[in-house]
């Protein structure tokens, strides 16, 4: 039985009904209006609705681009009083956006006064910034007064609003889009509309063809701020086929000479979205920090234009190398998403391709083309009606002045008379006497003619999709003469380049001077660099209550491994390391670490060397070593443990594994029944019935294996084939003599 969701009759405003259904259905229409109203644009018209009140409203007070502009202001109050009944900021932001020349790629208003800037500084309140509209904007409105577009009800009832605008070009693509609706987003990269329209030019001509060969014509986003983009052309084709992707764009840079040597790095464009005041406190922040070893001075020396000047910390640094460090660690380089979701004609959300997106533009403007030929066909019908009536009385020019000289009901003397409607009879009576001349006569019999060829050739456009099609290249080719390549507004901004292939890691090593420390962490997490080796460990001091843990021999070009006991594995830089002359800082603060999770191992990179990775529940793996570099604070999930964790990462120095688990029980095996994996649980080293995996070793099989004691001699173990078994098996018990910690090496720290 439903329940009324309407107050009673008798005035009882309390509903009963179970709340998880009010709640889903309450929010299933809140996150249907963030998509449909909000969030996502129209694939015809490429513009959300606020966007497209704003262009509305602005032509319904006839800012035209020859016009004089007027408050933003009054706009604003129009658009929220009229159609858009939300906060007049984000209606005058929204605004803003439309008239940012580095935000849009075709500015669609025309702003005076300060509109904000590329540093990230806001525009001006509403009531001091003047607009208009835009030779782009009217491009999107032409025909809308031609009955080319649905109209619907305002909000409040009281007027309408266009559906979609007729959209002269392909506008979506043309400035991209941007949002995050509920479930949902979309980011779409702004483009050449000049190439665009080159591609539905080859869509008309062949329905059929692929994407790759509209890309022969869409080289790729071109941003309004410029850059180069790097993104390899096979991955764009797959962004373009599938709608979902991403490009990497890169700063626009070029290198001065100063004499004697030096140079500088002028950045005269950075990438899209990038405030550029944000910019240079990062790579200001990266010299504070001594993250980029490269890197000397940044000096912002913009004006009108952009001018970022980056000097190197010597004159021996290659600027290739430079370059690449820094679009390593700051946003010289970004990475835009594409995720080209949009609403379709029928207003349901999907993610198209390049190909899908600008058909439905071509069957939008082939509809606008339809309306508005009905539109004018319609027209020239009451037109050529009233004609036809006004030549009837010029050829009974006597009878029809006698008629309303005498009569007195003279028009509906005339409709008898001569077979007349009311509306032929009274565009007679209206006609002046100076208009019953014998040009007049001539003029009408010609505007006739010439409306009754337009109506023959509109009736024939009408029943012919070819013809329909060729008519939509033409407009399209009109459009691009005035927003092509040889224009201002039309000529490229992004280009395209291969990022050249420079180790900058390897360069940045080299400007560190190679020298060799050892690494202390204490058994609280206290971890330092003292210069050189350190002989005796025992001479260490450490924070009361605190001791040894790890001590390890390293050199300042290296990177430190950190294993932590629930799996990850950190990274960080031993130049980078504190000083030994205090007792260190907290490992914990460098890195993503709680209390909770124990260290289980420290050790220093070695590139393509290999390890073997176990948990305390005694599965592992081959891992080499080169999959557990990361330099995230939160690190890089290589082991999936349980609950007891991971219990070690034994360098490969042999071939042959033995382990040995809490039970005291010793198995090896060869260690080529392992598999090399770059991260995951691994297969199982031995079985227990209780406890777990303890410790473990790595041997040749001509050298023999040993283990140490608890006085700290290495013993010789020439019995250890005895232990020889099958991988997974229980193995058997240590034999006589071995340590009763039951490890074969003492444990880090005591």
């Amino acid at each position: 039985m439903s329940k009324p969701l309407l107050p009673t009759p008798d005035g009882d405003r309390v509903i009963d009904e179970p709340l998880s259904d009010a709640l889903s259905r309450r929010y299933l229409a809140y996150a249907l209006s963030t998509i449909t109203g909000r969030a996502l644009p129209d694939v015809r018209d490429g513009l959300k609705p606020v966007h497209r009140r704003l262009l509305f409203a602005m032509r319904q007070l006839r800012m035209d681009p020859n016009t004089t502009a007027k408050k933003c202001a009054r706009v604003v109050g129009d658009v929220i009083g009229k159609f858009h009944p939300h906060g007049d900021v984000a209606v005058y932001e929204a605004l803003v956006r439309l008239a940012q020349d580095f935000a849009q790629r075709y500015q669609l208003v025309d702003g005076q006064g300060n509109f904000g800037n590329i540093d990230g500084d806001n525009a001006a309140a509403m009531r001091y910034t003047e607009c208009r509209l835009t030779v782009s904007a009217q491009l999107l409105l032409d025909g809308i007064d031609e009955d080319a577009v649905d109209f619907r009800p305002t909000y409040d009832g009281e007027d309408e609003e266009p559906v979609v605008l007729p959209a002269g070009f392909p506008n979506l693509l043309a400035n991209g889009s941007s949002g995050i609706a509920v479930g949902m987003a979309t980011s779409i990269p702004p483009h050449n509309a000049a190439e665009l329209i080159d591609a539905c030019l080859v869509l008309l001509d062949n329905p059929q063809a692929r994407t790759l060969d509209l890309l022969g014509h869409v080289q790729g986003p071109d941003f309004p701020t410029g850059g180069v983009i790097v993104e390899p052309r096979a991955s764009m084709a797959e962004t373009y086929e599938t709608g979902r992707g991403g490009v990497r764009l890169r700063a626009r840079w070029s290198k001065e000479d100063n004499g004697r040597g030096t140079y500088q790095i002028v950045i005269t464009e950075i990438p899209y979205q990038v405030k550029k005041a944000d910019l240079v406190e990062q790579l200001a922040e990266l010299i504070e920090a001594k993250k980029a070893p490269l890197l000397g001075d940044v000096r912002d020396e913009s004006a009108d234009d952009v001018r970022l000047v980056i000097e190197p910390k010597s004159r021996n640094v290659e600027v290739d190398v430079l370059m690449e460090s820094l679009f390593k660690l700051s946003d010289l380089e970004t990475r835009f998403p594409v995720n080209m979701n949009v609403l379709n004609a029928r207003g349901a959300p999907g993610v198209m391709g390049l190909k899908g997106l600008l058909q439905a533009f071509l069957d939008h403007r082939r509809e606008v083309l339809v309306r508005r030929a009905r539109h004018r066909l319609g027209k020239i019908e009451a037109r050529l009606h009233i004609l036809d009536g006004l030549v009837i009385a010029f050829l009974n020019l006597d009878e029809v002045i006698r008629i309303v000289r005498f009569e007195d009901e003279p028009k509906a003397k005339l409709i008898e008379t001569f077979d007349l409607s009311d509306i032929q009879a009274d565009a007679i009576l209206n006609t002046r006497l100076r208009q019953l001349a014998r040009l007049e006569e001539m003029e009408l019999r010609r505007e006739h003619a010439e409306l009754a060829e337009e109506r023959d050739g509109l009736l024939k456009m009408l029943g012919s999709d070819r013809q329909q099609w060729k008519l939509v290249g033409i407009g399209l080719k009109d459009v691009r003469a005035i927003l092509g390549p040889d224009t201002q507004v039309g000529r490229r901004r992004t280009t395209f380049a291969d990022a050249p292939t420079v180790d900058a890691d390897a360069a940045i090593e080299a400007m560190i001077v190679r020298e060799p420390i050892t690494i202390i962490l204490s058994a609280r997490g206290w971890i330092r660099a003292a210069k050189g080796r350190v002989e005796d460990p025992s001479e260490l001091k450490y924070k009361e209550g605190d001791k040894q843990g790890f001590v390890v021999p390293a050199e300042t070009t290296d990177k430190l491994l950190i294993l932590a006991s629930d799996g990850r594995f950190f990274t960080l830089l031993c130049d980078k390391l504190p000083s030994a002359r205090g007792h260190g800082e907290p490992v914990r603060l460098m890195l993503d670490l709680d209390d909770k999770t124990d260290i289980v191992d420290i050790f220093t990179h070695k590139p393509g060397a290999k390890r073997v990775l176990a948990s305390k529940e005694g599965y592992g793996f081959l891992l080499p070593e080169d999959e557990a570099i990361s330099f995230r604070r939160a690190g890089k999930q290589v082991l999936s443990v349980g609950a007891k964790g991971a219990a070690f990462a034994l360098p490969v120095s042999g071939d042959h594994l033995g382990v040995i688990g809490d039970n005291g029980k010793i198995l090896i095996f060869p260690l080529d029944e392992l598999p090399e994996m770059a991260r995951g649980k691994g297969i199982k080293l031995q079985t227990y019935r209780e406890g777990g995996l303890r410790d473990a070793m790595v041997f040749k099989a001509e050298d023999g294996a040993s283990w140490i004691d608890t006085a700290g001699r290495t013993r010789v173990w020439t019995e250890w084939r005895e232990w020889l078994g099958r991988r997974a098996s229980a193995g058997k018990m240590s034999p006589r003599g071995f340590p009763t910690h039951k490890r074969f090496r003492p444990k880090p720290g005591g």
